[in-house]
């Protein structure tokens, strides 16, 4: 099979991901990646929508909505209905949700540490540069 370097892009991403879930799993969180990335985007972004939350984390709306009602049984959002808009929920992280946020961020941060561990700086510049010219050229016209 011929090399091709977005396979590789792909398998680094879903090892990365099984990596960082085991370990996740080992806090006792029943937390996944993606309810992670949507609860901390929340969080970090106050009055988001939910469309914005799909661009944030990659991910069709459906599935956002998804794992919303998930973070929401879960205890770990808030939803209710939006002031002006009534198409619109207004999200909020609960107390819950904050804490488990906070217990967490030392792990996700061990897992980034560790894939990237004896990677220089100057080889992530050119890797980012990479990645970013590849979305750059595949944005449509």
């Amino acid at each position: 099979m011929e090399h091709v370097i977005f396979y590789d892009i792909e398998r680094a991403i879903k090892r990365y991901r099984q990596f960082s879930q085991k370990r996740i799993d080992k806090t006792g969180f029943a937390i996944t990646i993606d309810q992670w990335l949507i609860l901390k985007t929340v969080l970090d972004i106050p009055n988001i929508t939910q469309h914005q939350i799909a661009e944030i984390v990659f991910k069709d709306i459906a599935s956002v909505t998804r794992i919303i009602e998930l973070l929401v049984q879960k205890g770990y959002l808030q939803r209710s209905a939006h002031p002006i808009d009534s198409r619109r929920f207004r999200l909020r992280v609960t107390l819950p949700g904050k804490r488990t946020i906070k217990k967490l961020i030392p792990t996700i941060e061990s897992n980034r540490a560790t894939a990237l561990h004896g990677i220089a700086a100057r080889d992530m510049e050119m890797l980012q540069q990479a990645l970013t010219r590849i979305i750059d050229n595949c944005k449509e016209s």
